[in-house]
């Protein structure tokens, strides 16, 4: 028993941190209604900005920590709430893209001033220790104790005072809190400053143990989603505890792996598995309630005259023949780029015509690029039988992943499935399953009729076609019975329900086609490439996936290749050292687009309507002019007015016989 102690210390005083920042996130939650992805990053801000007054500056560390906690923590809870007032009726991805925003900001400034390196920084707490059957460092002790007392008194203000009921009653009815004397929007921005200042306490404190790094610090506090699953977001002790179980299995795990190399991603998928068996087994009648919001009308597929749909098709073709010619060497980014495309259609599917998040989208696309190496290299199948098999095989993986979508749906769909994706990536991608310990497989190129082995130009040629028969299916999905049931699913599941349409096998179906498509996905990329490897398709990619999709408009085709060009080719004509300042700069047009998509305003329809309204302007200009002038009339009606008209000497000799 012995030799688990210290592991069981060390497990309890992360845990105390992970309970500490599900406290504030849960807070923040339960007065807002919207779940602050950024709540890592806020942490992550206060960590550094604590090394950069303590250790650069040389000020006393109690001063430091009141700058941080109260002075940073208020501000970015005020700026947070800015934002989360804006958001509170917003569909789910539009809030999973305006909460990314502040991380890639904040990711990218500390990566830009200190550099992607973890280093160490100085204990600030006495580490000397005492013996209490393992030696314990009075920094352990004093961390334990802070989290006790600020969740202890927090769980008090929520539930003895009228300031913390006012809390909680605000986001159900902020106009009956009015009523009462408060004033809803400080209550709101009273609770995000709290939130803020323990997000920036929590990454304060556990910075000395597990050093300063943007994105593992970042990651880090992201335990803090367990510990919320297991205070089922609204219960503050619980959430603590949570953290403290959280720490403690993730400590154990990490001693087991030590002795078992198969199982190194054990520890930090602990919260993960926490999240995700949670939510899971409790469902949505065991969580609260997440507001109602509006979701945007998805354009529907219409066929354009012929004549339109001729003309379009052969200008598409044309540019489809010369564009090798025209990118050069940059012609395997846009061979990339086709492969996206049919990603982003598969997670179109989900989150534009069904109303369903998906953040694992990244763990399908994997899983679909293995299939295909083993098809085609160690079983020997012809690329095209490959492909198709790639996607029947990770079709199974979103039947399963159907489960979660069952029993849950909102944000707490978005954290299920986010958290599967976390343990794919973890504990499944490193084993010979899948990429095993090189972390690559081949993906060879197909074997054209009379040209041998494709290269760029023929292969970029083979994938659009392939992308062309995967457009077909989904417009013949959309205006088929099932994309009418999907659309329904989005729109109403109780009155699907009630007409006698099961929602279950919807959601199965819904979730099968998807992964089938991701995998023919992960299939052409991995083609591309010449190999299929986990770089790039870890679980963050998955958020900022869904980012890209909801800033690219409500149009299902048109948005996938929208997306898939801002995320592959835009890049690629950008400087190559610039890459943290696109991070910076894409966090907060993600900020932009999401207030934008908040509030239902299509960019692509207003450009086009920018560019169209100019001229119904001047035709609406010259019909009021003939109707305001009665006197105006065209040359034509003009000349037939005067032809009836009688002479003037005629008018002049009737005018004289009326004299007479």
């Amino acid at each position: 028993m012995n030799e688990y102690l210290p592991f069981i210390v060390i497990g309890i005083v992360s845990g105390s941190v992970y309970g500490l920042a599900g406290v504030g996130l849960v807070l923040t939650y339960r007065t807002s209604g919207v779940f602050n992805f950024a709540h890592g990053a806020m942490a992550t801000a206060g960590a550094y900005l604590f090394y950069e007054l303590q250790v650069r500056n040389d000020i006393p560390w109690p001063i430091a920590m009141v700058i941080c906690v109260v002075g940073l923590g208020a501000a970015l809870g005020v700026l947070l709430e800015l934002l989360a007032r804006r958001l509170t009726r917003a569909p789910v991805a539009v809030v999973v893209v305006a909460t990314i925003g502040p991380l890639l900001i904040i990711q990218a400034i500390a990566t830009i001033r200190y550099g992607a390196a973890t280093f160490t920084t100085e204990d600030f707490l006495p580490t000397n220790t005492f013996h209490l059957a393992v030696d314990i460092g009075y920094d352990q002790l004093i961390i334990t104790c802070v989290g006790v007392a600020v969740s202890a008194g927090l769980a008090v203000l929520l539930t003895r005072t009228r300031l913390g009921i006012a809390m909680r009653g605000v986001v159900d009815d902020p106009e009956l809190i009015e009523m009462t004397g408060f004033d809803a929007a400080q209550v709101r921005r009273l609770a995000w400053m709290i939130g803020g200042g323990v997000a920036v306490l929590s990454g304060v404190l556990i910075a000395p143990t597990f050093g300063l790094d943007p994105i593992r610090l970042t990651a880090l506090v992201v335990q803090a989603f367990g510990a919320a699953a297991i205070g089922r977001f609204r219960n503050l002790p619980w959430t603590f505890a949570g953290g403290l179980i959280i720490g403690v299995l993730a400590a154990l795990g990490q001693k087991y792996a030590a002795s078992h190399p198969q199982f190194q991603g054990l520890p930090s998928s602990v919260p993960f598995i926490v999240l995700f068996g949670v939510l899971l087994i409790v469902g949505r009648r065991g969580l609260p309630t997440a507001p109602l919001v509006r979701r945007p009308q998805l354009e529907r597929f219409t066929a354009p005259p012929k004549g339109v749909s001729v003309t379009a098709g052969a200008a598409a073709l044309a540019v489809v023949i010369v564009l090798p010619d025209l990118v050069g060497t940059k012609l395997p980014v846009y061979i990339n780029a086709v492969g996206f495309t049919i990603m982003f259609l598969s997670l179109g599917l989900l989150v534009k015509v069904a109303g369903q998040v998906s953040l694992c989208h990244a763990a399908f696309v994997a899983v679909g690029a293995v299939a295909f190496s083993r098809l085609s290299v160690d079983a020997g199948l012809p690329w095209f039988l490959a492909l198709l098999g790639a996607g029947l095989i990770t079709l199974p993986i979103g039947v399963i992943l159907a489960l979660p979508a069952i029993r849950l749906s909102g944000i707490y769909l978005a954290l299920a499935t986010f958290g599967f994706g976390v343990l794919l990536e973890n504990l499944v991608y490193r084993s010979s399953w899948m990429f095993g310990v090189n972390a690559r497989r081949d993906a060879p190129r197909p074997d054209l009729p009379g040209v041998g082995v494709a290269d760029d130009r023929q292969y970029f040629y083979v994938a659009v076609g392939v992308l062309l028969a995967c457009i077909a299916g989904i417009v013949v999905l959309q205006r088929s019975r099932l994309g009418r049931l999907l659309r329904a699913l989005a729109d109403s599941p109780l009155a699907l329900s009630t007409y006698g349409t099961g929602t279950t096998t919807t959601l199965v179906l819904l979730f099968a086609i998807s992964a089938f498509f991701a995998g023919v996905a992960g299939a052409v990329i991995a083609t591309g490439a010449q190999a299929a490897g986990a770089g790039g398709l870890g679980s963050l990619q998955s958020l900022l996936w869904v980012a890209v999709l909801a800033i690219t408009g409500n149009q299902l085709i048109r948005s996938s290749v929208l997306a898939a060009g801002l995320l592959t080719v835009m890049p690629s004509y950008l400087p190559d050292d610039s890459g943290n300042y696109q991070t910076a700069a894409f966090g907060a047009l993600a900020i932009v687009a999401a207030l934008v998509a908040a509030s239902q305003i299509d960019l692509v329809e207003r450009i086009k309507a920018s560019l169209t309204e100019p001229a119904r302007r001047a035709g609406s200009n010259r019909r009021t002019v003939r109707t305001l002038d009665r006197n105006w009339r065209s040359p034509r009606s003009a000349r037939r007015a005067d032809a009836h008209r009688p002479h003037p000497q005629h008018d002049q000799k009737e005018l004289v016989d009326v004299s007479q």
